[in-house]
């Protein structure tokens, strides 16, 4: 890739990013359909795999799922400034938005619009988890053993255990049945 070529696709991430941030309400899981789509069906970057990983990966690093997304697609597609630009992209109209709602907040919180507006926003944030979770669940292994993992982490997740300990436990418990698994079908000596 040349120069110029590096240049046009960073800027190309960051403006891609910008969008995904300036129009995405709800935090990282309600950006998720619209980085899958922006990024392996618009852009062709990664590929529907990769998404699952990088999510992974997203969400079982500290940080915002969305901003380590972005890092993780501009490493891959740019190296250490497409990880800049990516993940500036997606921080900076939340930071303008947050910074001029704080300024401005204490004069609008009383307004009713502005309480129905709230509500509205919650409702389509509301669906468009569902629609990751559905898209998840779809490339997600389904047998007994994922379906028992769902289920203990949902259930430790309702009871408020710390999320670092669900992922842990939730990643250990893979790794012990794809052992377990590979060494039944002799693929583990």
């Amino acid at each position: 890739m040349t120069k110029k070529e590096k240049l046009k696709r960073m800027l190309t991430l960051f403006i891609t990013f910008l969008k995904i941030g300036g129009f995405t309400f709800g935090g990282g899981y309600a950006m998720i359909p619209l980085i899958q789509k922006e990024v392996v069906e618009n852009k062709k970057w990664v590929t529907d795999d990769d998404i699952l990983e990088i999510i992974a990966i997203a969400e079982s690093t500290p940080g915002p799922i969305a901003i380590n997304s972005a890092t993780f697609i501009g490493h891959r597609t740019c190296g250490f400034f497409g990880s800049f630009f990516a993940t500036l992209g997606v921080v900076l109209p939340s930071f303008i938005i947050i910074t001029i709602i704080a300024y401005l907040l204490q004069g609008f919180a009383d307004i009713a619009a502005v309480k129905y507006a709230f509500f509205g926003i919650r409702a389509g944030v509301l669906a468009l988890l569902l629609k990751s979770f559905w898209g998840m669940f779809k490339k997600c292994p389904k047998n007994v053993i994922a379906y028992s993992i769902v289920a203990l982490a949902f259930i430790a997740s309702i009871l408020s255990l710390n999320t670092l300990i669900i992922i842990v436990s939730a990643a250990v418990l893979g790794l012990v049945s794809s052992f377990v698994v590979a060494k039944k079908e002799g693929e583990v000596k």
